[in-house]
């Protein structure tokens, strides 16, 4: 679809078409000026150029940034709103937007929509619109954005090595700035058409994760684990449309998303900046000591009740709980559109899981995550809590795994040894040893 659409093709929506996240520069100095002057000058020529290219009416928003709000009262509110409204996120990378946590934030919230509209069918296409506010090392970005491509502009190599700040600050490439901003403009025109992202619901901006891990911290792992039967493991009485020819095939809540929980979550946890491993409780060797690679990092077992009614999964899950590590932890989906769940065996089941897993589910209700094994009752709610038990667990790791030290050798601290006083001025300075 082009940048140009018939009116009559679609119902009018008088959303801002973007969203502009970028990072604050400080100023150096009481005499620096308004040191984001030049992010204002190219929104206002992206507004521009998007009111000639949609049928917008006089008055609304062509897009949105947060220019001078936040000294003001409602601040996050506006910001969680538009986020939640807008068509597309447009982010001006920079080596200073992967430090900056608002801008991680921003990513974040704008990125689960996103992931919210793809389970449901609403929005396949990625509504995220990237630009070059200055060079950047692609191979130093963050985990949670390399999957976003960033597209060359009509100026070519000169947008890569300059980024857009450098454009409009050189006189001599000017006319690359002018081509470079309204090539942008129509790619967030027809991402806006393509994608048609729905509204979402604003997300408190306080509790919202950064998508970029704080600075100075390596590789971050989680390994998430399903259990859950298949659909030629069920009972006969029991709804299969909830399950697969796989155990990671399982969607809970089929009644609202296309997708399978595990890759949903997936999805999720690497926005966060994480790397993932997912794997089958069915896969697990029960009783023996799981590999390094394995105990050595945070886990998520995320638990279908109905995994119980088979005895061979009953006592996997008894043994995973038995054997594990403090920087465990769980998630119960039970999805309340399912009546099975709520019925006098969903009853039965559910209290059969607490006599299962009573150290991982107690664990869990004594630190924050009481409520992600109570019962998760929607893909919304499941979205809002796994980040909080993905930050639970990795406090949990780094308060009480133990330190190993690299393979080798252990080689004894250095020690100083009593050599005596320094030389000094005195006699013993001069030849022969004489005053």
């Amino acid at each position: 679809m082009g940048t140009a659409e018939r009116a009559e093709d679609r119902a009018p929506d008088n959303r801002p078409y973007f969203f502009l996240s970028y990072a604050h520069t400080p100023p150096w100095g009481p005499d620096s000026g308004d040191p984001d002057h030049w992010v204002r000058v190219l929104f206002n020529d992206l507004c521009s150029h998007i009111m000639a290219l949609t049928d917008l009416p006089a008055g609304s928003p062509a897009g949105f940034m947060d220019r001078q709000m936040r000294s003001g009262e409602g601040w996050p509110e506006k910001l969680s709103q538009n986020l939640a409204t807008c068509r597309v996120f447009v982010p001006l990378f920079s080596p200073r937007y992967f430090t900056s946590e608002m801008c991680g934030r921003e990513w974040y919230a704008f990125h689960e929509r996103m992931l919210h509209a793809k389970s449901t069918g609403a929005a396949p296409v990625s509504a995220m619109v990237p630009a070059l506010w200055t060079r950047v090392d692609f191979g130093e970005l963050p985990d949670s954005v390399r999957h976003i491509h960033v597209e060359n502009s009509s100026s070519g190599g000169r947008y890569l090595t300059n980024g857009i700040y450098g454009l409009i600050k050189l006189n001599r490439l000017r006319d690359e700035y002018e081509e470079t901003v309204f090539a942008l403009a129509e790619r967030i025109v027809q991402a806006a058409h393509e994608t048609r992202l729905p509204p979402g619901r604003p997300r408190d901006y306080e509790s919202t994760p950064s998508a970029f891990k704080p600075r100075g911290t390596g590789p971050r792992h989680i390994r998430l684990t399903v259990a859950a039967p298949t659909r030629d493991s069920v009972p006969e009485h029991r709804d299969a449309q909830p399950y697969g020819d796989d155990v990671l095939d399982w969607n809970p809540y089929h009644t609202e998303s296309t997708r399978a929980l595990s890759a949903h979550a997936e999805e999720l946890i690497r926005s966060l900046d994480y790397r993932v491993t997912v794997a089958a409780l069915d896969d697990e060797s029960p009783g023996e000591e799981p590999p390094e690679s394995v105990a050595g990092r945070p886990g998520i077992v995320v638990v279908d009740q109905w995994a119980l009614t088979d005895e061979e999964r009953r006592s996997r899950l008894k043994v995973f709980d038995g054997s594990a590590h403090p920087w465990v932890s769980a998630i119960v989906p039970r999805c309340r559109a399912d009546l099975q769940n709520h019925g006098e065996e969903g009853r039965r089941l559910a209290e059969e899981l607490e006599r299962v897993m009573p150290a991982i589910l107690d664990r869990a209700r004594r630190g924050d995550c009481r409520y992600a094994v109570n019962g998760v009752p929607t893909l919304t709610s499941f979205t809002k809590v796994l980040p909080d038990v993905v930050a639970y667990t990795s406090r949990q790791f780094l308060k009480n795994a133990e330190v190993r030290l690299p393979p080798g050798p252990h080689l004894p601290r250095p020690r100083l040894t009593d050599v005596g006083p320094p030389p000094g001025p005195g006699s013993e300075d001069l030849p022969g040893g004489e005053a």
